[in-house]
């Protein structure tokens, strides 16, 4: 043993056991220290499989929260990475620039809607979602109005674990409650009504002109999920409301910004989901399937009017630079990414993915402990009527050689969109024995 290693192991009891050690030392998302449960040690993952440092693999129902749409191990990505990195990993962004970079920009602007046309490298979700609300506030006060200085929302509503994104998820049921005295105020009404197919009702129309007309004069930008609400409760909801919120926010001068990041290339059934409104936002951020799940990567996006107002204003530089902006082989594999959703038409997979899960799923709502079933996309949603006990539900998943993660009421699923009908199949099938198991404990 070295010396540094007997030093490190004589001032830490360091565990050579890796599963003990991440249970005594290292934090997971949204859980405490040490866990309740163990954490599952992945060993390597191809396809649309993981597999545990076990030998078992695991048929992965979440596409590593959504992002790795391509599966694992995709040749074209790797390749694309290697490539990269043969040339550069990385150079700042400040002076500098790099094809990547660009190429990804043209591929990201022929996908986007039309009025997109001026593109922030972020290095996260939750730092695209920072981005858009300095954006937004940069924009009021070029337009003279400091006064127009508060993001408004709805309830029910998730936008990454930042400071600011934190201050407009919703402050009663949101995971950051704890935090409500110290974030900034902002301006929240009502979300919106669940349901795809179901009618805007006239009062919720009148209740969301309300708000405009009674909070316009202090609004700079209102920020929302386009038609699915994410981990704030996974809603869908009918489309007009979107097209309500584009109308209002043009009317009362107010930003309208769409977080894409979990939405965004294909994954409900259209490219981005604000085009099942037929609507273009001001301001956009997209993330998580933009590399395919390969590198931590985002960007905001804004109208060319957002960007010249800030650009001719008394505040001309947008005040944010990321040490890994634009990193370049993040952009590298974020224009692989985009050529497999183009080539394999990932929005018309993910329709044809919501037949099979309509079809499978459903029939749980027969069961007493179920609430609700809904799909979209590539999206399939369990609602129970109690929280989930993630110690008796996990075995069980690992037990039946499937991965998906709940949380608290919600047990869903979010495929790969390279997962063939088979294994559509055979995840829906593992997953309602995993369901049945857990029920009969009830």
């Amino acid at each position: 043993m070295s010396d540094v290693e007997h030093s490190l192991n004589s001032t830490r009891r360091v565990s050579t056991n890796y599963d003990d050690f991440d249970q005594q030392h290292l934090w997971h998302p949204y859980t405490t220290l040490p866990p309740t449960y163990p954490n599952i040690v992945i060993d390597h993952a191809d396809g649309v499989y993981l597999y545990s440092k076990d030998g078992g693999p695991l048929l992965d129902g979440m596409s590593s929260w959504w992002a790795a749409i391509h599966g694992y191990n995709h040749p074209q990505l790797n390749a694309a990475i290697s490539t990269q990195l043969g040339k550069m990993a990385h150079v700042m962004f400040g002076g500098l620039t790099h094809q990547p970079a660009i190429d990804l920009g043209k591929k990201i602007l022929q996908l986007a809607p039309a009025a997109m046309d001026a593109i922030f490298y972020a290095d996260s979700g939750s730092i695209a979602v920072e981005v858009a609300l300095k954006m937004a506030l940069q924009y009021q006060l070029s337009q003279h109005k400091p006064n127009k200085n508060k993001i408004a929302t709805t309830r029910s509503g998730y936008y990454g674990d930042t400071w600011h994104a934190m201050s407009i998820c919703d402050p009663v049921t949101g995971m950051h409650s704890i935090y409500g005295k110290q974030l900034p105020i902002q301006l929240f009404t009502d979300m919106p009504p669940l349901g795809y197919q179901q009618a805007l009702p006239a009062s919720v129309s009148e209740q969301l002109k309300t708000f405009f007309a009674n909070n316009h004069t202090s609004m700079a930008a209102f920020i929302i999920e386009p038609i699915v609400q994410g981990a704030g409760g996974m809603r869908f909801y009918n489309p007009d409301y979107l097209k309500l919120l584009r109308q209002l926010c043009h009317e009362f001068d107010v930003l309208l910004i769409a977080d894409e990041i979990a939405t965004g290339f294909g994954r409900t059934g259209r490219m981005f989901a604000c085009e099942h409104a037929d609507i273009s936002p001001d301001i956009m951020t997209v993330g998580k399937a933009l590399t395919g799940g390969y590198m931590t990567f985002a960007a905001t996006l804004c109208t060319r009017k957002v960007a010249k107002s800030i650009a001719n204003s008394d505040y001309p530089a947008l005040m944010h630079g990321p040490t890994f902006m634009g990193n370049p082989l993040a952009c590298a594999v974020s224009n692989a990414s985009l050529e497999l959703i183009v080539a394999n038409n990932y929005p018309t997979r993910a329709r044809e993915i919501e037949l099979i899960l309509q079809h499978h799923l459903t029939e749980l709502l027969d069961h007493t402990l179920v609430n609700d079933v809904r799909c979209l996309g590539a999206i399939g949603v369990i609602e129970l009527h109690d929280a989930v006990d993630m110690s008796l539900f996990q075995p069980l998943l690992i037990d039946n050689k499937v991965w998906v993660r709940p949380f608290g009421k919600l047990v869903y699923i979010m495929p790969p969109l390279i997962m063939t009908d088979d294994e559509l199949e055979l995840l829906c099938s593992r997953l309602k024995t995993v369901l049945n198991q857990y029920f009969s404990y009830q």
